[in-house]
């Protein structure tokens, strides 16, 4: 119980942190703890600073791949399909790989979201944007989080740094009152096990947003598969964790 209120105590500061000079140096976005001084990875949309193939150890995105997660949000049993598509779209010049997340709850569609990547020269993965779609009870369709890169003020960020190390800290993307999200990596060498296996020298990190400052996501990345569990440190009981990967 100590170390989840500690984890907690130092994520809350973090967010304090990060919004404070996020709003300092403007949508530009938070320099990546090594890099201060530097522009920030992944901020920069110029198609040359870009390759084609997402590799990155902890987050690669071969086309055809799925990962499987089971878990619960929004006190709902899901099942949530991610998968590795072949399609792209272009944003800002550079061409991201589009990545279809769709969660379910038995046959119900809950949520369903399009995810656009794409990998810089240095091999940090950028989050060029969503185009996403929460389904709620009544039938109504919720679209807010939705953003791309360079629209309405938007700015890409980092999904995953090509050499994370603590105490790293980053923005995830930028779309203010929409999609504000930041992470700190707190762990590169840790294993877990999950329904799908266990794994070692995983990455951990502690996710936030400034727009929900009472919610704290813990994500465990492992080499070669990319996320294998999240779960809600504070606010609501929520847990996704990885049970299959296939291609």
């Amino acid at each position: 119980m100590k170390r989840i209120i500690a984890a907690v105590s130092c994520a809350t500061l973090m967010v304090g942190a990060i919004a404070w000079t996020a709003a300092a140096r403007g949508p530009g976005g938070f320099e990546a703890g090594r890099s201060r001084g530097a522009a920030a990875p992944c901020s920069t949309l110029d198609p040359s600073l870009f390759v084609s193939v997402i590799d990155n150890p902890y987050y690669p995105l071969p086309v055809g791949r799925t990962l499987v997660y089971r878990g619960v949000k929004d006190g709902q049993r899901q099942v949530d399909r991610v998968r590795v598509t072949s399609k792209t779209k272009v944003i800002g010049g550079v061409t991201a790989t589009v990545v279809r997340d769709v969660a379910r709850s038995g046959s119900k569609v809950l949520e369903a979201t399009s995810d656009w990547f794409a990998q810089d020269v240095d091999g940090n993965v950028c989050y060029l944007g969503e185009d996403t779609k929460h389904f709620d009870p009544n039938g109504h369709v919720d679209t807010s989080g939705s953003w791309e890169a360079g629209v309405d003020g938007a700015v890409s960020g980092i999904i995953m740094l090509a050499d994370p190390q603590v105490p790293d800290a980053y923005r995830q993307e930028y779309y203010v009152g929409q999609a504000e999200d930041t992470a700190w990596i707190t762990n590169v060498s840790g294993s877990l096990t999950v329904p799908y296996g266990t794994v070692h020298q995983v990455v951990t990190s502690l996710e936030a947003s400034v727009l929900e400052p009472d919610v704290i996501d813990q994500k465990f990345y492992a080499p070669g598969i990319g996320i294998v569990l999240e779960r809600a440190i504070a606010g609501d009981v929520e847990f996704a964790r990885l049970v299959r990967v296939t291609g």
